[in-house]
């Protein structure tokens, strides 16, 4: 059985697309780390996380929760209450510092936006955490989140 020019060249343009397909195109600077709490919002320290647009700020103290709620190099984690029952989470690592040099500098917030003390660049939280100002080329990086009604559970697994 012979293979016509036509189908070798539609074999091999199948072939391509397929191995493309495949390519891992969400690369983030900032590595992954395991990620996996609850927030109960039924408990007073996270107050703030009831009303729209209030975050809280989340290392492995908070609760005694440890490394699952730690972040990449124990910078922490934003939980962002953004619209309705949506709840969003970010590393607080600054994905700029760390691609250009290896830096892990924790992101500070204020309001909507977290901003980098080192290279000053900002990030829109209720825009997914996409860049607004400064240098940074990368959004923070996000993790999954769900929300019960009373717990909002925050991980990547």
């Amino acid at each position: 059985m012979t293979i016509s020019k036509v189908g070798f060249f539609l074999i091999t343009i199948a072939s391509i697309l397929i191995i493309s397909g495949c390519k891992k195109d969400n690369f983030h600077p900032v590595p992954d780390v395991i990620i996996d709490f609850y927030i109960d919002l039924s408990d007073p320290e996270f107050l703030n996380l009831t009303v729209e647009t209030g975050y809280a700020l989340i290392n492995s103290s908070t609760n005694n929760w440890g490394y699952l709620s730690a972040g990449f190099d124990n910078n922490g984690i934003i939980v962002y209450h953004s619209m309705g029952d949506e709840f969003l989470a970010f590393d607080r690592t600054c994905p700029h510092d760390y691609a250009l040099s290896g830096l892990s500098i924790a992101v500070d917030v204020d309001g909507v936006y977290a901003e980098c003390p080192e290279c000053e660049s900002t990030w829109a939280l209720p825009s997914f955490g996409a860049p607004s100002e400064g240098p940074s080329r990368y959004p923070l990086k996000e993790y999954r989140t769900s929300f019960d009604g009373r717990f909002v559970h925050v991980f990547n697994r």
